[in-house]
C-alpha cells in the first residue's frame, strides 16, 4: 500500500495501530497530512473524501486544529497556518543541523550562484532540511520538508551506502508496491532506471564519496552531493547538494567544476559540528495541559482534547531536548504520564518518533510532513493578509502592510492591504511606493533606525506608534505600529487609515490602536514561527 494512504487504512481498521494508540490523534495526523499534500488548503468535503472520515469528524478535527492555531477556517476551505510550523520547528531545533550548517550552505550558494540543499535520510527516502535557492525564472522548486525517493536523487546513494539488508528489503518492497512513486507527491511520476541501477550507483557512491543525479527526477535537473559526517560516529549526518539545470551545467560539468568547492564547504560544515558545544535546553512549553482543558470546557464536544494533547507532545522536543524519556515529555507538557505515553506509542506507530535502546524518544524527519512544506515558501504579505482582512472587518476601515524599500530610507512600499466597504476609502495599490516621512507606516520604520533620532521620530519610538494627519494627501489620516522580526528589528509596519470626519486623532489612539497592536502581534507571531528555519521574503 502506498504511504500516502496508510494513515487512512489505520483509521478504518482495528488491526493496524497498537491497542493503546490514540485514534483521534491518528485521524488528526491524517487530516494534517492530506492538507499538506494538497498544498495547504482543502474543503471539508474534500478532506472527507481524502481521509475516509465522517464529515462530522472532519469538522471537529478542523475546529480543534483552528483552536490550536494550526489551521484557519476561511469560507469553504480549511487552510494551514504558520502556527502548524511549530511542529516541524521542534524537529529541526532538536536536530540542530540547520542551525549549525545553514550559514555554510547559504555561503556556498552565493559563491557558486547555484541552489544548495541539505537533506537527511527518512527510511528509504531523503527529506530536505534546508534550501538555499537562487531566485531565477528557472529555479529549483523543492521545499524544506519535501520527501523524495532515495533512488531518484543524488543524496540517496550516499545514505544507502550505510543500509542494512533489512533496509534494502524495505526499499524493494516499497518499489514493488508503489512503482509510480505515488507516495512522493513532490516528484513527477516515475520514468527512472531499473532497480539494480540504484544498487550500482550506491556502490559507486560508497567508493567515490560523492554522487550525481543526472536528470533522475525530471529532464533538465542535475545535482551533485557529498555527505556531511557526524564527527563523533563517522556516520552520515546529512548530505549537502548543489542543484542546477542542464542549460547551466551538465552533470559531468557539475562534478568537474564544483566538486572541489562543495567538498571544501562540507569540510567546513564538519568542522562546525566538531566545534559545537552541547546546547543549553531551551524552555519547554508551559501550561499546555491547562490550556487544552480550558478549551474543552469552552468549546465542548467540538474540541477534541485527546488530539490537542497529543499534538502538544511534539512541542516538548527542541534545542537541547532532542532525546527525552517519557517522564520528561510528561513534565514538559504538563500531561499525565499515561496520556504522554499513549501519544508517544501512537507517534512511534506512525513513524513520527523513534525510541532508543534507553527508551528515550526522538522526533523523526516525518514530522515535517505536518504542514511544513507548503508554508516554507510563504512571504510576509501572505502571512499578513488574513490578519489585515480580519482587522478591516472589525473596524470597517482599510488596513495595509508596508516594508522599507531596499537601499533607501526615503521610501516605503505597500505590500498587502484590505479594503473597507465604504464609499469614501483609501485607494493605494499594492506595490505602490510612498515617501516614508509623510506616512505613519514610514515613520514607524524610520523610528527603528540606529543612532540618535530627530524629536518627532524619537517620540514615535518611545510610544510605539505613529500618526499621520493629512500629510500625504488631504482627507487621509492613519495610525501605524511596527512588526518586528526575530532579531527585534522593524521588518514591516501595519496601519489603519480613516477620514478625519470619521475619527479624530484621539479616536485613532483610543479606538484603533489596541486592535491594531493586537493584529501586529499576530502577524509578528506568525513571522517568528515561519522564519525560524526558513527565509520569509518581505514582498
Amino acid at each position: 500500500m502506498p504511504a500516502n494512504t496508510a494513515l487512512e487504512a489505520e483509521v478504518r481498521t482495528e488491526a493496524g495501530p497498537p491497542a493503546e494508540a490514540v485514534a483521534p490523534l491518528i485521524r488528526g495526523i491524517a487530516v494534517l497530512r492530506r492538507l499538506t499534500e494538497a498544498g495547504g488548503a482543502l474543503s471539508p468535503s474534500a478532506l472527507e473524501r481524502a481521509t475516509g472520515l465522517a464529515r462530522s469528524t472532519v469538522d471537529r478535527i478542523a475546529a480543534t486544529l483552528a483552536r490550536m492555531g494550526y489551521v484557519r477556517l476561511d469560507g469553504r476551505d480549511v487552510l494551514l497556518t504558520p502556527g502548524v510550523m511549530e511542529l516541524g520547528n521542534a524537529y529541526l531545533a532538536a536536530l540542530r543541523l540547520p542551525a549549525l550548517l545553514a550559514a555554510h550552505a547559504d555561503a556556498l550558494a552565493d559563491e557558486l550562484d547555484e541552489s544548495v540543499s541539505l537533506a537527511v535520510a527518512d527510511l528509504d527516502g531523503i527529506r530536505f532540511i534546508h534550501q538555499a535557492t537562487r531566485r531565477r525564472a528557472m529555479s529549483v522548486s523543492f521545499r524544506i520538508g519535501d520527501l523524495l525517493p532515495a533512488e531518484r536523487t543524488a543524496p540517496g546513494p550516499l545514505f544507502a551506502a550505510g543500509w542494512t539488508e533489512a533496509d534494502w528489503q524495505r526499499w524493494r518492497a516499497r518499489r514493488a508496491e508503489d512503482p509510480e512513486d505515488a507516495a512522493f507527491p513532490a516528484v513527477p511520476p516515475r520514468s527512472a532506471p531499473a532497480a539494480d541501477d540504484f544498487e550500482r550507483r550506491t556502490e559507486r557512491a560508497r567508493r567515490d564519496g560523492w554522487a550525481l543525479d543526472d536528470q533522475l527526477i525530471e529532464p533538465g535537473l542535475v545535482a551533485l552531493s557529498v555527505p556531511v559526517r557526524n564527527p563523533g560516529t563517522g556516520r552520515v549526518a546529512c548530505v549537502a547538494s548543489v542543484v542546477s539545470h542542464t542549460s547551466r551545467h551538465s552533470a559531468d560539468d557539475l562534478r568537474a567544476g564544483l566538486l572541489p568547492r562543495l567538498r571544501r564547504a562540507v569540510a567546513a560544515m564538519e568542522a562546525e559540528l566538531r566545534a559545537a558545544s552541547a546546547p543549553e535546553p531551551g524552555p519547554p512549553p508551559s501550561g499546555l495541559a491547562t490550556w487544552t482543558t480550558a478549551s474543552k470546557q469552552e468549546l465542548g464536544r467540538e474540541f477534541i482534547e485527546s488530539l490537542a494533547r497529543g499534538l502538544t507532545v511534539l512541542t516538548a522536543f527542541g534545542e537541547g531536548r532532542s532525546a527525552l524519556p517519557l517522564t520528561e515529555v510528561a513534565r514538559a507538557t504538563g500531561l499525565a504520564r499515561a496520556t504522554a505515553r499513549r501519544a508517544l506509542i501512537t507517534y512511534e506507530h506512525l513513524g513520527l518518533v523513534t525510541a532508543g535502546p534507553d527508551r528515550a524518544f526522538t522526533l523523526a524527519p516525518r514530522v515535517l510532513d505536518l504542514g511544513f512544506p507548503p508554508l516554507s515558501r510563504t512571504t510576509l504579505p501572505r502571512l499578513a493578509e488574513p490578519h489585515l482582512r480580519a482587522l478591516t472587518d472589525r473596524l470597517r476601515e482599510p488596513t495595509a502592510l508596508a516594508v522599507p524599500v531596499p537601499g533607501t530610507e526615503a521610501e516605503i512600499q505597500y505590500t498587502a492591504g484590505a479594503d473597507a466597504s465604504r464609499v469614501l476609502t483609501v485607494d493605494i495599490p499594492v506595490g505602490a511606493r510612498l515617501p516614508a516621512a509623510a506616512t505613519s507606516l514610514g515613520r514607524v520604520l524610520l523610528a527603528d533606525a540606529d543612532g540618535p533620532l530627530p524629536p518627532g521620530l524619537a517620540e514615535v519610538r518611545a510610544q510605539g506608534y505613529a500618526l499621520a494627519d493629512e500629510e500625504l494627501e488631504s482627507g487621509l489620516r492613519s495610525i501605524a505600529v511596527p512588526v518586528r522580526d526575530r532579531a527585534g528589528r522593524a521588518a514591516a509596519a501595519v496601519c489603519v487609515a480613516t477620514h478625519p470626519a470619521r475619527r479624530t486623532l484621539d479616536d485613532c489612539v483610543r479606538d484603533l490602536l489596541p486592535a491594531l497592536r493586537a493584529t501586529a502581534d499576530r502577524i509578528q507571531t506568525d513571522l517568528h514561527t515561519a522564519s525560524r528555519f526558513t527565509r520569509v521574503p518581505p514582498t
